[in-house]
């Protein structure tokens, strides 16, 4: 196995970005890029901390991340599991990417940049749904917007629902905790359990 460890190789190989590829870059948002972030409502939020590196969904309904002014984002974290994954890294390294997805395009947006964690009053508030607030909002500090090349979207065919795989047919999460806890964890009633116990704690 041959393994690349040096920059000039790899540019060897790969050879200059294009020049689209450069000119789309953007420092704040603009007009354009404004109409993409709030179109998406499902992003992938990159972290950073001494523990490695992480990447979670987040989904809202409508807008995933709001706009506070030209080179803010905020981001309310909902109802999740606890682990705190993002946020934790959040607090000790500010580094933060955002890969938006936008439904039935293959234009990705991204948003680099450095976040902090706050629980001001007055932005709970503004970010509460059906009365109830989140328990605090990603504050994002732009660095760099850009759309991504929209080929990893059309090669996965990813809003192509004929191609979509037969999901009956994959580990539930039940089964999936159950071969992880052995014998002792009961992961039908776990499956059967969910839903009503997502719908009630969605928000």
């Amino acid at each position: 196995m041959t393994i690349l460890k040096d920059i000039a190789e790899l540019e060897q190989i790969y050879g200059p970005p294009s020049v689209a590829s450069l000119v789309k870059v953007a420092t704040q948002i603009t007009p354009e890029y404004r109409a993409w972030i709030a179109s998406s409502s499902f992003c992938a939020l990159a972290t950073v901390g001494p523990e490695g590196v992480d990447a979670s969904p987040r989904g809202d309904m409508g807008e995933v991340v709001f706009e506070l002014d030209k080179r803010t984002l905020a981001m309310p974290d909902r109802r999740g599991n606890n682990r705190m994954d993002s946020l934790r890294n959040i607090v000790r390294d500010g580094r933060v990417a955002l890969m938006l997805l936008t439904k039935g395009s293959s234009t990705v947006t991204r948003v680099n940049g450095r976040a902090e964690i706050s629980v001001a009053a007055d932005l709970l508030e503004r970010f509460a749904v059906k009365g109830k607030p989140p328990r605090s909002v990603i504050v994002i500090h732009i660095e760099e917007i850009y759309f991504q090349c929209a080929r990893a979207v059309m090669r996965a065919g990813l809003w192509d629902v004929e191609n979509w795989p037969d999901i009956s047919a994959l580990p539930s999460a039940g089964q999936i905790l159950q071969a992880q806890k052995a014998e002792d964890f009961d992961g039908d009633a776990y499956d059967k359990e969910w839903p009503e116990r997502a719908k009630g704690s969605i928000w």
